[in-house]
């Protein structure tokens, strides 16, 4: 057995222990490294840049399936709803159509909301089995089927307005968001001001806070899950909504959500409302 070894060998094996250390350790370097750059550029964001991030994401056609519980306070019953919501989003315009599917004595109502960037929403509702209205802008402002949000909470993006500043960072459920504070312009919201606590590494929203002229803390909405949504994307699940001038709580879950679906024109329309209907997939 020839136990000497030439050093030119040696120095090979050397080499190539070496660059087998280099291989393995970047297989987990790499990626940390690249997680790094992402946090950090999600941090350097400008606050236009950022609200306009998290909002990008809602954009789109989606088919969702929100559980809605409405809890009073003392001790009123709480009311379960199951609705479809049927969304058409851009960056210059929204549409939304939302629809009850249970109860069966309430299945059918259903509301039509419209916003363009910059205007005021306009609204319709239908209650079957032939009554429909067109909603007054002080309607836009009463409870969403009785629940703790207006009809102005659920079509509203405060992200889209032009005035964003970012207020400082703070912990909410162990995630360190960034707060965002964004105004409307004159006549544009019915709100002062809205704080937003983002999730800058996932670009979720984690808490929403909205104000009044008065100053007075009117809503706030609590994540209280964030899940993937059909694009792997994470998305805010579980919403806890608490009115904090009359103590009540809504809860909601919309985690079952769609992308990839067709709507027709008259499903966004008065007359569509009258028909409770599940979209179609898009072909891939």
């Amino acid at each position: 057995m020839n136990c000497f070894t030439h050093p030119a060998d040696r120095f090979s094996s050397y080499l190539c222990g070496l660059c087998d250390l280099v291989v393995n350790r970047s297989v987990f370097v790499l990626p940390l490294l690249f997680s790094l750059v992402l946090i950090s550029s999600a941090a350097d964001l400008s606050p236009k840049d950022l609200a306009s991030a998290v909002s990008a994401k809602q954009e789109g056609d989606a088919y969702v399936r929100l559980r809605m519980q409405v809890k009073p306070s003392g001790n009123a019953a709480a009311e379960t709803l199951q609705l479809q919501i049927k969304e058409r989003r851009t960056k210059t315009a929204t549409d939304l159509v939302y629809q009850v599917i249970w109860p069966q004595p309430r299945k059918g109502e259903s509301v039509l909301l419209h916003q363009e960037a910059g205007q005021s929403a306009s609204g319709s509702v239908f209650t079957p089995p032939d009554k429909s209205q067109t909603l007054t802008a002080s309607q836009l402002r009463q409870p969403f089927f009785g629940s703790d949000l207006s009809y102005l909470d659920v079509i509203e993006d405060p992200l889209s307005w032009e005035n964003q500043t970012i207020t400082g960072t703070e912990v909410v459920d162990g995630v360190n968001c960034t707060v965002l504070e964004s105004k409307p312009n004159k006549g544009e919201s019915e709100y002062a001001k809205v704080r937003s606590w983002v999730d800058p590494n996932r670009l979720v929203l984690m808490r929403i806070e909205k104000y009044l002229p008065s100053g007075e803390l009117r809503v706030r909405i609590e994540t209280s899950r964030v899940a993937n949504d059909d694009k792997g994307r994470p998305i805010p699940a579980n919403l806890a909504v608490q009115n904090t001038q009359k103590g009540s709580v809504t809860e909601l879950d919309g985690s079952r959500i769609k992308h990839n679906v067709t709507f027709t024109d008259s499903e966004f329309s008065p007359e569509g409302l009258k028909q409770v209907s599940a979209p179609t997939t898009a072909a891939e």
